[in-house]
C-alpha cells in the first residue's frame, strides 16, 4: 500500500468513526445499533461488530473488499455488511449510513411507503419505500433493500430501520437525518384525530427534483 492509499484510508476511516458517533449522539441509534462504511478505491471501511462507537481509533479500523473478504484490522465487521455491500456492488454510492432511527422505524411497522407530505421526500429521489423484512445480516434483507433503493437513495427497514448513501459521509448522513425527519413529520400530521394530512402529488415532487437539478438543495 502506498503512503498515498494509507493516508486516504486513515481520512476516510476518521470520518466513518466520526459519523457513527454522530448517530449515538443525535439519537439516531442506541449502543452499538447501525453501521456506517465508506469506500475507498477497492477498500471498503466498515463499522466493527459489537464495539461502542466512543472506543473506536484508529486502531480499530476494518477493512474488506467488495466481495467482503476482510483487508484491514483484527476485528469482526458489522453483522450488516451484506447490506453495505449490496448498496457498494449496485450504486456509485462512497458512503453508507444504517440507522434504527425511532420514528423512522415506527413508519416502518405502519406503511409500505412514506406518505408524500413534504418536498424532502424528492431530495432522496421520490417516495421513500420500505423494504420488506427479513432478519438482519442476512443476504435476503439486502435484495429486498435493494429493491426499495430503485432510483432513490433512502429507504426504510420494515420493523428495522433506515439505510441512506450518497458520494461523501455528509451527504450520506444528511439523508438519514431528512429521513428521520420526514417520518417524524408524517407521524406528527397523521396523529390528528379527525384530520388526514395533505399530501403532494407525484407532478409536484417530480416539479421539485426538476428544481434540485438546476439549483441543489433548498435553504
Amino acid at each position: 500500500m502506498s503512503d498515498q492509499q494509507r493516508d486516504a484510508i486513515e481520512r476516510a476511516w476518521d470520518g466513518v468513526v466520526a459519523t457513527a458517533r454522530r448517530t449515538a449522539a443525535e439519537g439516531l441509534v442506541v449502543g452499538t445499533s447501525g453501521n456506517v462504511s465508506a469506500r475507498v478505491g477497492t477498500t471498503i471501511l466498515v463499522t466493527p461488530s459489537g464495539v461502542p462507537y466512543d472506543r473506536l481509533g484508529p486502531k480499530d479500523v476494518v477493512g474488506v473488499d467488495p466481495e467482503g473478504n476482510r483487508v484491514l484490522g483484527e476485528l469482526a465487521p458489522t453483522s450488516e455488511l451484506p447490506l453495505h455491500l449490496a448498496v457498494y456492488r449496485n450504486t456509485d454510492a462512497a458512503a453508507v449510513v444504517h440507522t434504527h432511527a425511532v420514528h423512522a422505524t415506527a413508519v416502518s411497522t405502519l406503511v409500505p411507503e412514506i406518505p408524500s407530505v413534504h418536498y424532502a421526500a424528492a431530495m432522496l429521489g421520490g417516495p421513500v419505500r420500505v423494504a420488506a423484512y427479513a432478519r438482519y445480516g442476512t443476504e435476503e434483507l439486502a435484495v429486498n433493500m435493494l429493491a426499495a433503493l430503485r432510483d432513490r437513495t433512502g429507504c426504510l427497514l420494515q420493523n428495522h430501520g433506515t439505510v441512506t448513501y450518497g458520494a461523501t459521509l455528509d451527504q450520506a448522513y444528511g439523508r438519514t437525518a431528512q429521513l428521520e425527519w420526514l417520518c417524524r413529520l408524517w407521524l406528527a400530521a397523521s396523529s390528528v384525530p379527525g384530520r388526514s394530512p395533505s399530501l403532494l402529488s407525484p407532478e409536484q415532487l417530480d416539479d421539485v427534483r426538476e428544481a434540485l437539478k438546476g439549483y441543489g438543495q433548498p435553504g
